[in-house]
């Protein structure tokens, strides 16, 4: 089985906040992440899939089809937008945390790659460069 990662970027801004709690409760659970005004995120990722390598090819995926299809079903939803308001498939009242971001992410993906002879392996998604969520499908 060989593991090939491709990483791509996007730029996003959220909040965290709960409706029913007051504005100190929110500052105090989130901080800074409580903006009323919002703040952004310079993210960050990492898309590992698994297989075999083609016997042709070598390629356990083209890379760039890869791309693509992150880009079609991930970064063109998430790139500049607002993860509270603008994107299809975050639900609305779902905490915009890069724990929530990075399953939703996987179920995209999980379903753009079915026709493919890979699989999913892990995600990693980087918020900041010292904060990142790492998921495998679980």
């Amino acid at each position: 089985m060989v593991y090939i990662t491709r990483i791509e970027r996007f730029n996003a801004a959220h909040k965290l906040w709960v409706e029913e709690w007051s504005e100190e409760q929110n500052q105090e659970v989130f901080g800074k992440c409580s903006n009323k005004n919002w703040h952004g995120h310079n993210y960050n990722l990492h898309v590992t899939i698994k297989g075999t390598p083609d016997p042709v090819t070598g390629f356990v995926m083209d890379v760039k089809k890869l791309s693509t299809i992150i880009k079609k079903y991930v970064v063109d939803h998430l790139d500049h937008s607002n993860l509270n308001l603008d994107v299809p498939f975050i639900p609305k009242g779902l905490q915009p945390t890069t724990e929530n971001l990075i399953i939703l992410i996987w179920q995209e993906l999980d379903k753009a790659l079915k026709e493919y002879p890979c699989q999913l392996h892990c995600l990693k998604l980087w918020e900041t460069e010292t904060i990142y969520a790492e998921y495998y499908g679980e």
